[in-house]
């Protein structure tokens, strides 16, 4: 029997895996997490230091992904999502000096982290649709970096509809491109005039319409959708297999939306050896006044130079939120509704030394970024992209936090960044041939309000039933 997955709200209908991965958001506006966490021991993760980044996908994934996939399936899926990929080992770590270490998770089609589960949730949902013969609509929501991925995983998929909807002043000129840009008549890039917060408003309004989930079989792509944190906590347990798979890690992660740290965060659950998680924002730092104060309160939006994070409404957040409380999913359902009326809440002092013992956080300003891009470059030779220089530059702020070895994420290709990086170092990186050659083919995007009823007639005009 496999693992199921109850709503961080209570009262949603328990899924499996295939259910959970079909319908994204729980049908209360809760979140899906596993009701048991498998564990591994300490030599099964010390066993780890010998396997390949396949192998050891397979085994973290396969005990949350049976009975739903079989094991030789879940096998191909994996073989499949990561053939493309430009680096052999997925997910390289690299030293930049004796304490602190990068994993490149930008590696896959569109050089940015959130491949890794995209390409996998892509294979797995056609996979699903397959069985049943169903036509599904996808919908995204994003700050940059999710919706060119989802869209490179989702493009000319059978039974799959596929609507991104970006902030029309958000994303880099490059990752802008990457969702126009595709020629795949089963998606469509939308321009929001409005922040990624409204964008994903939006996107869980709809989720949460049950005539519209169920008339237009609506799935999510964003990290909301379980299998995405998943797919995620397997470089957790491949960075800590390279070190050893004996001794504590400390992850510096850059994160907006607290999905990719939630899946580190899962994977401790899981018996990975974690000594610390830094959550590591730009100046939208909600999170880090949230780990400061105990005060989830959102304010405006400000344009920085790490766009994927400039976010203020944090929706990965509610999962461990759901551990804090206890998995009372009435406290849960309280502090999401004060959210969304006085857009704040408090945790206790308990809850917050709760979250305390596992996590702590720092701010990075744009200033502070363009430091850390150019004084890494002059130490090592490396070059970082905005959004991972803001994880190192939180990891030098929180050195005497955080114990040894520390690893932060590098989440995007430096030359999705050109101007950042040009206006840091004087170069701009090159960018891989696939990609230059995508960006010279004409755009293609339609620009809509932010609101939910010109969505809605939009998709509706579009999706095949």
């Amino acid at each position: 029997m496999g693992i199921l997955y109850h709503s961080t709200r209570g009262h949603a209908p328990e899924l499996d895996l295939k259910g959970v991965t079909l319908t994204g958001l729980a049908s209360d506006g809760g979140l899906y997490v596993p009701k048991t966490w498998p564990t591994f021991s300490a030599a099964d993760i010390e066993a780890m230091k010998n396997k390949s980044y396949l192998d050891i996908a397979q085994q973290v994934i396969w005990p949350f992904a049976k009975p739903s996939l079989t094991d030789v399936a879940l096998q191909r899926l994996l073989q499949q999502a990561y053939a493309g990929f430009h680096d052999p080992l997925i997910t390289p770590l690299k030293q930049l000096d004796d304490r602190h270490w990068v994993l490149e998770l930008f590696h896959g089609p569109t050089l940015a982290f959130k491949d890794i589960a995209l390409q996998l949730l892509g294979l797995v949902f056609e996979y699903f649709l397959s069985q049943s013969g169903d036509r599904m609509t996808v919908l995204g929501a994003t700050s940059g970096d999710t919706g060119s991925a989802a869209i490179a995983a989702l493009a000319n998929r059978k039974n799959i509809d596929v609507f991104i909807l970006y902030p029309k002043k958000g994303p880099s000129e490059i990752q802008r491109k990457q969702m126009t840009c595709v020629e795949a008549p089963n998606v469509q890039a939308v321009a929001i005039d409005g922040s990624f917060d409204d964008c994903q408003a939006i996107v869980k309004a709809l989720l949460g319409n049950q005539q519209w989930r169920t008339q237009y079989k609506l799935a999510a792509v964003n990290s909301i959708n379980w299998l995405r944190i998943m797919a995620q906590m397997v470089y957790y347990f491949v960075a800590v297999a390279r070190m050893g798979g004996v001794r504590p890690v400390s992850f510096v992660v850059p994160t907006g939306n607290f999905g990719n740290v939630y899946a580190a965060y899962a994977s401790m659950l899981c018996g990975l050896p974690i000594s610390k998680l830094a959550v590591a924002s730009n100046s939208n730092d909600i999170l880090t006044r949230f780990f400061t104060s105990g005060k989830m309160k959102a304010e405006g939006v400000q344009s920085t130079l790490s766009p994927s994070m400039d976010i203020q409404v944090s929706s990965n957040f509610e999962r461990l939120l759901f551990d804090l409380c206890n998995a009372n999913g009435a406290q849960v359902r309280k502090f999401m509704e004060e959210q969304r009326t006085q857009n704040m809440f408090d945790v206790s002092q308990v809850q917050l030394a709760m979250a305390r013992q596992v996590f702590t956080a720092a701010r990075v300003t744009d200033d502070q970024t363009i430091q850390t891009i150019k004084d890494v470059y002059k130490e090592s030779g490396y070059i970082l992209d905005p959004h991972s220089a803001v994880g190192v530059a939180a990891s030098r702020m929180l050195e005497k936090e955080l114990p040894d070895p520390v690893i932060s994420l590098a989440c995007a290709h430096p030359a999705k960044f050109p101007e950042t990086i040009q206006r840091a170092i004087g170069l701009t990186p090159p960018l891989p041939e696939a990609l230059a050659a995508l960006l010279r083919k004409p755009e293609r995007t339609v620009s809509l309000p932010a609101d939910i009823a010109a969505v809605e007639k939009f998709i509706s005009e579009r999706v095949k039933l």
